[in-house]
């Protein structure tokens, strides 16, 4: 795949972990084991010396917030838990693990560019009340900042205590941000799995077909305002949207495009960006129910199935730009957003 990739003048990047575990890992206690720090480190030393001819862009871990959420306070991925305690445990050793991660990579490659893929949630309060906006906070505290700030200054903190985790600072070369949607929350006192928050989307914002994502384009902008604090280049390594019928994705691939291309204008170090993804995917606990991708995918033949998207991410990599014609074509309905007309009565 790396090969074929430069081959067609592309670049590559490798994600050296993204979610899932071997089951001989995850019956030894998974990410909980310190222990696992030393076997990352060893898969990374083995996989770089592999892949290194053909790739110089690496992602050691993908999303380690989403995991440690999904994994350990709301329970629905593997192993189920719904345990804070032990959910920083896991944030801890992932922090410890990328790190170790960083230097291998760079005694083994020194032209390498090392990061991580966070996924950005923009959490906004509903409202003035103290408990809204302490439940934001909780939030971007512990989603947003927890595993990505120890890079900066080595400090770990959880909102409950402040740790320090010296290695881990300047083992980053980039800041990969992951960027779908944003939420509003509510405090919630009966909410406890939920971190006491009520999590939705404005009454008013355009929803992907399960509700899963909203379509709300300055949230990305956001995300790379937030980012900048780091001090290093940002790729957007992950942004799409769900759409089996592929109705909201063209609005959705140029209006995210389009605040990517202001947040720029305003000399943000955003270096690339890939569309997540290019083919439908089997998208973890919810499997085949949402479809991601530019091609669409029959599950029983996996033959690739057309989608109009293909055609316009096509048209705007050859144009690298969006034109006029371009959003008439494929997304009438965000012509007056993205190409506003000067009022005929100035």
């Amino acid at each position: 795949m790396l090969i074929g990739l430069k081959s067609r003048k592309m670049i590559p990047m490798v994600t050296l972990h993204h979610f899932s575990e071997p089951l001989w890992v995850a019956e030894m206690g998974g990410w909980e084991n310190e222990a696992i720090v030393d076997l990352f480190a060893a898969f990374v030393e083995k996989s770089v010396e592999a892949l290194k001819p053909y790739c110089d862009l690496w992602v050691t871990i993908n999303e380690p917030n989403v995991y440690m959420f999904s994994a350990y306070v709301e329970g629905v991925f593997p192993p189920g838990k719904k345990d804070l305690k032990s959910a920083l445990v896991v944030m801890r050793n992932l922090v410890r693990a990328h790190a170790r991660a960083y230097e291998i990579i760079h005694k083994s490659q020194p032209s390498a560019r090392v990061g991580t893929s966070i996924h950005y949630r923009g959490f906004k309060p509903a409202s003035w009340l103290p408990g809204d906006r302490w439940a934001a906070n909780t939030y971007r505290t512990l989603f947003n900042d927890l595993f990505v700030r120890p890079m900066k200054d080595g400090i770990f903190n959880t909102i409950i205590k402040r740790e320090r985790i010296p290695e881990a600072i300047g083992t980053q070369d980039f800041l990969g941000i992951n960027y779908y949607s944003t939420d509003t929350l509510r405090f919630d006192l009966f909410a406890a799995s939920e971190l006491f928050a009520h999590r939705f989307y404005p009454k008013d914002a355009l929803l992907s077909e399960t509700g899963f994502i909203a379509n709300l384009p300055g949230g990305l902008t956001d995300a790379v305002k937030w980012g900048e604090q780091f001090g290093v280049p940002m790729i957007i390594t992950e942004n799409g949207v769900e759409d089996s019928k592929d109705v909201l994705r063209p609005r959705y691939i140029l209006e995210h495009l389009h605040a990517l291309w202001q947040t720029l204008n305003g000399s943000a170090d955003v270096r690339g960006y890939f569309h997540w993804s290019l083919v439908d995917n089997f998208e973890w606990e919810r499997g085949w129910t949402q479809r991601f991708g530019l091609w669409g995918l029959d599950v029983e033949s996996q033959a690739r199935l057309h989608r109009p998207s293909v055609d316009l991410y096509a048209e705007i990599c050859r144009l690298n730009g969006i034109s006029y014609e371009m959003v008439e074509k494929y997304a009438p309905e965000a012509l007056a957003s993205l190409f506003p007309q000067p009022d005929s009565g100035d």
